[in-house]
């Protein structure tokens, strides 16, 4: 249940241990996120209504290269949302007020760009691991603009955005028409609200983790991350072009009208894998842009210990960059094909199929 007041006295809030990292030799890992920070926001309390600035100035020109660097603040930078440490004045399309400091921007870009995102990732005004008890995330609830879930047997706390956390989001948008070539200009970040899979929350947690892990690898190489795309859309486009030629016909029985070898071309045309005679999405799509200029991305799979058999083996032939969930990077591909092809770790099948 959404904002349960029985977890905030659950004895494991006491336990340290679990918000230890776990790290294995070459140091990538989803891990279980950072400690806990034991101090509360000072100004949580703060009425955010009290504070006006006539012009954000700096803190909205700070050096944008920074920005690009950071994969955390990919999201937030297209929307004309604040910027700076203190709370400002925000309207949505319908006039809605709400008071939102740079962090919470960030945060409600975040957890919209993903669906769900664990609050150990996120991280408050200071830099800490994100308190839903306090600071930013409570300050984000109370405005109504997020949820928070307890996740059974963990001391994770998800967070999702309320329909008016989206709305604002979507409300905030830069015109990017005459934005260059900084830009992809044919996709927009899109942004979700409320859980669409409750059973696999767990699982989806993670995929934030994943993203981070392999942006910092992609960031090192030069890339620069512009956007994502979650499996919701790239399923979402793939079903409405399976029944594209049904859909106004009044004899439709509901089936899709395509032959193998059109489902093959459509998941060749999107670099998507096709074998076992159906089409393989990845969690969480990265696009990104090669310090040449030139537009790639990155599939990223998060592993979790419930892949089993074919599932698990069909992992290993997709290509995508595998995490495991709760350790380590597996490996997988450096890039989209026109990124210089996929490659498969050929241990990864033994982690399944044992």
């Amino acid at each position: 249940m959404f904002d349960d007041p029985r977890w905030n006295d659950d004895p494991r809030d006491h336990r340290d241990d679990d918000w230890q990292d776990r790290r294995d030799d070459d140091g990538r890992t989803l891990g279980r996120g950072p400690g806990s920070s034991s101090g509360r926001d000072d100004h949580s309390e703060d009425n955010p209504r009290d504070r006006h600035h006539d012009s954000p100035g700096d803190e909205r020109d700070r050096d944008s290269r920074d920005r690009e660097l950071d994969p955390r603040d990919v999201f937030a930078r297209d929307l004309e949302l604040p910027r700076g440490p203190d709370r400002e004045m925000v309207h949505d399309a319908r006039d809605r007020e709400y008071a939102l400091r740079g962090s919470e921007s960030r945060t409600l870009a975040t957890v919209g760009a993903f669906r769900v995102v664990s609050a150990r990732d996120l991280r408050d005004r200071n830099d800490r691991p994100a308190d839903p008890r306090s600071g930013d995330l409570r300050h984000l609830r109370e405005e109504g603009l997020i949820r928070t879930e307890r996740l059974d047997g963990h001391r994770d706390v998800a967070v999702v955005l309320t329909k008016d956390g989206r709305d604002l989001l979507e409300s905030s948008r830069r015109d990017l028409s005459h934005a260059g070539q900084d830009h992809r200009h044919d996709h927009a970040q899109e942004f979700y609200a409320e859980l669409k899979k409750p059973r696999e929350v767990e699982h989806d947690v993670q995929v934030y983790r994943a993203y981070l892990l392999e942006a910092d690898r992609l960031i090192e190489q030069g890339a620069r991350i512009d956007h994502i795309v979650l499996d919701y859309e790239l399923k979402r486009e793939y079903q409405q072009w399976l029944h594209e030629r049904d859909r106004d016909r009044d004899d439709a029985d509901g089936r899709p009208d395509r032959e193998p070898h059109e489902i093959e071309e459509w998941a060749h045309d999107r670099d998507l894998p096709y074998f076992d005679d159906q089409v393989h999405f990845p969690d969480v799509r990265i696009e990104y842009e090669h310090p040449d200029g030139r537009w790639d991305h990155q599939d990223v799979e998060v592993i979790t210990v419930h892949y089993r058999g074919s599932h698990g083996a069909a992992a290993t032939r997709s290509g995508f960059s595998c995490y495991r969930g709760g350790s380590a990077r597996l490996g997988g591909g450096g890039g989209g094909s026109r990124g210089g092809g996929r490659s498969a770790n050929p241990h990864l099948a033994e982690e399944f199929l044992d």
